[in-house]
């Protein structure tokens, strides 16, 4: 298939009678300009290449598998070579588990991904360069208010795969991506407020400046002269990126690694009713809109669609092999992990909520009243995946006669993800893909606690 898998089956072809082997190889490039005050700030470009190994045996003494792990920041035929034996040793040591095992060939055709744009060569650093500065300059230059651009990022990346293991997996699998950024800060008098911007693609020359811009300086520009709003309970429009944000975290709930260890508020649910009948709520890594799309997943499996919510009923879970003989179900193509110097583990790589039929402008003119959450804070210690508690900062602006009125800021919005998904009372069209493990789209939430902080 390519060079990668021919090594990583030739590590696989090493193994010794009844030992399992699984060899992750993985090779990729990085690029990362920031421009700032018409100047590059800072230019960075790597590339890297490295081996995963996973080694598991019998356990000495009673039941269970051992399994032992090791890696390296090279493809170098002696460090190979020492890594295999590395995993071996630490398989000797290891802790006996029932449930550790490399994972099958399911029968699971792969989609016909193809993610690797040959637009992206065709960019020089140089051009990269420019991408940055004149999204830098755009933003300078959009408006009297703006009064610094805060960063201006271009990003861009490769990478390649190739796995195989002594069960037959074998696959292989490459994408490019490339990003914009940028962050504006927009005021008057003492006043500043602040805005950001992306644009998103395969390649460079599918990245769009001005798109990028245009966003940062609306959303920075639209929130000066923001004062606290009062404290009252209404319903909340949550906009698209934030969205993307909050599905993040909720996908944490909904990997079977966090349901069999009882760390998510999902568990044990199957069946009922979690959320509003107009949620549905899918992983679809093989949609190729999707930032983190791909044919198969880190244990070599086919990556495939796996509804998780259909029409407000909770329908199952993402599993990896090992999480999936925990739980007694069938792995769903959906491990996932951050390299070759990590282990697989459950999770998801492209949520999306079925699209509903109205715009944002057509959201809001159907809530009437109410706030508009244009970014959040305090995510990561104010949501929890395990109880579903949810408490976050928030800025944004009051929906007025179903359209965006007055800004405000330090609010704090707070509810619970179980009452949330029960209280959704729009879904937005406007899917946007963003670098991360969910969509975005526009979220009306009814009965939200708003609170002056």
């Amino acid at each position: 298939m390519t060079e990668l898998t021919d090594l990583a089956r030739a590590v696989v072809d090493r193994a010794q009678p009844g030992e399992g082997i699984e060899a992750y190889v993985s090779r990729g490039t990085d690029t990362q300009v920031r421009a700032y005050d018409g100047h590059v700030e800072q230019l960075t470009t790597a590339s890297s290449a490295g081996i995963g190994i996973r080694v598991m045996v019998p356990a000495s003494s009673g039941p269970g598998t051992q399994v032992g792990f090791a890696w390296a920041g090279t493809l170098e035929p002696g460090v190979v070579a020492q890594v295999l034996a590395d995993a071996r040793d630490n398989a000797a040591y290891a802790t006996p588990d029932p449930h550790v095992a490399l994972a099958e060939p399911d029968g699971v055709a792969p989609a016909d991904l193809d993610l690797w744009d040959p637009a992206f060569s065709e960019l020089s650093t140089d051009g990269k360069v420019q991408l940055a500065l004149d999204l830098e300059r755009a933003v300078r230059h959009a408006d009297p208010r703006i009064r610094q651009v805060d960063s201006a990022d271009y990003s861009d990346g490769t990478l390649e795969v190739g796995l195989a293991s002594s069960t037959g997996i074998l696959a292989a699998s490459r994408r490019t991506s490339a990003f914009l950024s940028v962050s504006a800060i927009a005021g008057t008098g003492t006043d500043s407020q602040t805005g950001s911007g992306f644009s998103v693609g395969r390649a460079g020359a599918a990245l769009d400046p001005g798109e990028a811009a245009s966003a940062a300086v609306e959303r920075a520009v639209r929130m000066v002269g923001a004062a606290k709003a009062r404290s009252q309970r209404c319903t909340v429009v949550f906009d698209a990126r934030v969205v993307s944000t909050l599905l993040g975290v909720v996908s944490a709930g909904l990997s079977g690694e966090t349901v069999v260890k009882g760390r998510s508020f999902f568990a044990g649910r199957e069946g009922e009713k979690v959320a509003a009948s107009d949620v549905t709520l899918v992983d679809d890594p093989t949609d190729r809109r999707a930032y983190r799309a791909s044919a198969f997943d880190a244990e070599g499996l086919a990556c495939r669609r796996t509804v998780l919510i259909d029409a407000g009923a909770l329908r199952g879970f993402v599993y990896d092999t090992v999480s999936a003989r925990r739980a007694g179900a069938a792995p769903t193509g959906s491990a996932v992990r951050a390299g070759y110097a990590s282990t697989p583990g459950a999770g998801c790589r492209a949520l999306l909520l079925s699209p509903g039929r109205l715009d944002e402008p057509g959201v809001l003119a159907a809530v009437g009243e109410g706030l508009y959450v244009q970014s959040v804070t305090g995510v990561h210690s104010g949501v929890n995946p395990v109880s579903g508690d949810f408490s976050v900062g928030a800025v944004g602006l009051m929906v007025r006669t179903g359209a965006l009125a007055e800004p405000v800021r330090e609010l704090t919005v707070a509810s619970t993800l179980q009452r949330m998904l029960q209280s959704v009372v729009y879904v937005g069209a406007d899917v946007t893909w963003l670098p991360g493990t969910a969509a975005g789209q526009t979220l009306a939430v009814a009965e939200m606690q708003v609170s002056a902080a």
